[in-house]
Formats: C-alpha cells, sequence, structure tokens
C-alpha cells in the first residue's frame, strides 16, 4: 500500500517544521498532482531522448579514457560531442572541461561569431552583470567587444515578459549580424523564455535577414522543455556543465552546440585560429561529462519539482512568487520577492543550513565579483558553484528577490522551504 500525502510530508516534521506548515505542505502537495504529472512527461520525453543518442553514437568504453597535452585524436571527445549534437539537434558540438563556466562559453561563442563593425542586439534586456563586462556595457575594457568595435544595442521585453517583435524588427538594421537571446531570467524578476519565445524571434530575425545569427544563453534551461533552442530556429547556443546539462556529476566544463562554421569560430577563439576543437585534453572525465548528461533529465526534474513545491507552498502563506506554481517553465529558477532585506538574509541562511556541506555556515552579503550590489549566496554544494545542486542567491537590492535555483533531490528543496516558514 503506498504511503498517503500526509505520511510523506509527516517525516519532515522531526526535521524543525511546525505543524502549521506541515498542514500547508499537504495542502501544497494535494494541489501540485497534475504539475508533477506534466514535469514527469517531459522527463520521460529527454531522457528517452538522451538514451538514444548514446545508442544511436554506439557509446562505449572505450569511450571514456583519457588523452593529455594537446588532447590530439580524442575518441571519447569525439563522441561526446557528437552525442550533445544529436541532444540539442545541432550540427556540431564543442564539450571541454577547459571552459569553467557558462560565462567564458558564452564569451566564446559571441568572440567566436562576432566581428569589429558587427553589432550584437540583445532582444531580452540587459544581459548579467558578468557577460555585461564582456560586451563592454556601462564599464568598456580594453578586452570587451566593444573595444574591438563591436556595438551593442538592447531591446527589452513586454511588461509580460513576451518579447517585443516589433521593437525587434525595429531595431534590426544592416549592422545587426547578431540576436542574443539570454533564455533563463537571470537577476530580473521576469520570466524565462520558453521555447516557443525563442522560435517567434528566430522566426523574424531569420525572415528580415538569413545572415543574422541567432544566438542563445542556454544556461539553467536544459531539459525544462521537450524543445532546445536550436529546434526552434537558433544558431548556436551555449551553456555549463556545472548546471542542468552535467546532471550534478560534471565537476566543471561548458558547451557550444549548433551550426558547424560557429561552433569551430568560437573553438578557435578559446584554443587558437590553426587548431581549434582539435585540441583538448580530456584528462579522464569523459565518463564524468558521459554520465553527466545521461541523468540530467532525471536531474532537472527533480530540480523542476523542488521549484513548482517552492511556489505553491510560498503562494499559499501570501508571500509574492515567480514563476506561479502552474506556469509552464523555461528555467530552474525559482524567485520569491521579499521586499525585506532581513526576509531575504533569513530564507538564504535556512537554504544554507539544509545543504549536505557546509550546513553550518551562516552566508552574509559580499562583493561578489563582476557584480555592482553585492550579493548574497547559499550555496552548499559539493562542486562550487554548481547550481543544479540547491542554491539560492541574489543581489541586496530592492525589491530584496531571492533567486533559488537546483536541488539534486526535491526533498532538500521541500524541507529547506518548510523550515523557513516554521
Amino acid at each position: 500500500m503506498e504511503p498517503s500525502v500526509r505520511d510523506v510530508i509527516a517525516s519532515y516534521a522531526p526535521y524543525g517544521v511546525s505543524d502549521s506548515i506541515i498542514d500547508l505542505s499537504i495542502k501544497a502537495e494535494e494541489q501540485l498532482g497534475p504539475v508533477y504529472g506534466a514535469i514527469d512527461e517531459i522527463v520521460t520525453f529527454n531522457q528517452l531522448k538522451v538514451l538514444d543518442a548514446f545508442k544511436q553514437e554506439k557509446f562505449s568504453d572505450v569511450h571514456m579514457g583519457q588523452t593529455t597535452g594537446y588532447g590530439y585524436d580524442d575518441i571519447g571527445r569525439e563522441k561526446i560531442e557528437n552525442i550533445f549534437a544529436r541532444v540539442f539537434k545541432a550540427e556540431a558540438a564543442y564539450v571541454r572541461v577547459q571552459i569553467s563556466s557558462g560565462t567564458q562559453a558564452i564569451s566564446a561563442m559571441l568572440y567566436g561569431c562576432l566581428r569589429p563593425g558587427d553589432e550584437m542586439l540583445s532582444v531580452t534586456g540587459k544581459p548579467y552583470d558578468t557577460l555585461a563586462s564582456t560586451i563592454g556595457i556601462d564599464s568598456p575594457n580594453h578586452l570587451s567587444l566593444a573595444s574591438y568595435g563591436i556595438t551593442y544595442k538592447g531591446v527589452e521585453l513586454k511588461e509580460n515578459g513576451d518579447p517585443d517583435l516589433n521593437a525587434i524588427r525595429s531595431a534590426i538594421t544592416d549592422k545587426t549580424r547578431m540576436v542574443f537571446i539570454q533564455k533563463s531570467r537571470g537577476y530580473t524578476g521576469r520570466r524565462a523564455l520558453v521555447s516557443s519565445d525563442i522560435g517567434k524571434i528566430a522566426s523574424l530575425a531569420h525572415s528580415i535577414s538569413p545572415d543574422i545569427i541567432v544566438a542563445v544563453d542556454n544556461c539553467y534551461g536544459e531539459f525544462t522543455e521537450k524543445k532546445e533552442p536550436i529546434e526552434c530556429g537558433a544558431d548556436i547556443i551555449a551553456g555549463s556543465l556545472i548546471k542542468n546539462p552535467g546532471g550534478g556529476i560534471a565537476k566543471t566544463g561548458g558547451y557550444i552546440a549548433g551550426r558547424k562554421d560557429l561552433v569551430e569560430d568560437a573553438a578557435r577563439h578559446l584554443t587558437t585560429p590553426g587548431l581549434g576543437s582539435e585540441v583538448g585534453p580530456t584528462l579522464g572525465f569523459n565518463s564524468m561529462i558521459a554520465r553527466g548528461l545521461f541523468t540530467a533529465p532525471q536531474c532537472v526534474g527533480e530540480c523542476l519539482k523542488g521549484a513548482v513545491f517552492a511556489a505553491k507552498l510560498f503562494e499559499l502563506k501570501g508571500i509574492r512568487t515567480s514563476p506561479s506554481s502552474d506556469e509552464t517553465r523555461g528555467d530552474i529558477v525559482q524567485t520569491l520577492i521579499f521586499e525585506d532585506p532581513d526576509k531575504m538574509i533569513g530564507f538564504t541562511g535556512k537554504i544554507q543550513s539544509c545543504a549536505p556541506v557546509d550546513s553550518f555556515v551562516t552566508p552574509e552579503p559580499w562583493d561578489m565579483p563582476g557584480y555592482s550590489d553585492k550579493v548574497i549566496m547559499a550555496a552548499g554544494a559539493f562542486v562550487q558553484g554548481a547550481t543544479t545542486e540547491l542554491s539560492c542567491d541574489g543581489p541586496m537590492k530592492a525589491p530584496y528577490i531571492a533567486y533559488m535555483q537546483g536541488g539534486l533531490v526535491k526533498e532538500q528543496v521541500k524541507l529547506a522551504c518548510m523550515l523557513a516558514l516554521s
């Protein structure tokens, strides 16, 4: 006989959850059945897609070896990149442990695609702070895109978070080489874009000029839907392996996928024009990357279930959240709007207290490199900065939005949220 919702939620009580929050959590769980079912459907679709890619590429034990030095002729690396390309429906993929962050992967994508005199048009507003430094927005530096004569222009989303197609059409000129899309919300209050949004933007851009490159920052968005941006008309995407596609297993790394010529140009930026993707030792990490990708759809499903539980529980307490518990999701980020710095700090502390690593640490706001405001961050993770593991952060500025993401197991997310409200 299966345990009831009440029996399952009662398991949280010994860890400090109050009776009133136990009751509220039971109510939340009972209302979330259809939402959990929809997430399971997406997980199943993506898990079978990933499994099929491994089968089609005939992945084998021999592909989990290692190379050192230059990394020439690494058959495992090539096989894994072919699998990534299949999964993302791309012509090619570049997947390397030498890419240490999503920002580095996106930066390489931009430098590979853009040339002096080109214009980059961001259609999701101003990119987040660290990428803004790469572009040269607000604080130009001698290594930014701006320093090479690449110009930037931005179009804001509509108030409801939809792409402003009329404004995008008006903003595109003969100089526009790239239309850039940030799928996730970043440190903003807007919603994440979904596949249909990306499809509309890509279709519009290519109808004006087939030569325009539609590039997508895919961080936090992988496997949250049945379609990835390449399938919706994007030309190139980039992201981090310590986010969704690493499945909570990858310890470092990033990827770039899309049109073969564009992916190779990004690789040439990271190595040299004469070597491109031909070099890059895997140092024994092939197994880690492959296993991470294989488990990624299930991992993302856990992240999504934790996020919708948080949204529903906080909604029932009258606290503003985005997205809502039943809203279509394009990323794994859940925002909680506190309107009070002390409440935001307190919630972040509860997230840290439920971490398997450094649960005894109290987060404090600090001057995080690349950000203009102090940032508070709970990140008790096995891998530093891994946001498929439960973390919570945000800049200390009004309206004091906490950005919660990840959760390798949904139980950890649920406990943290219950304790925060207890």
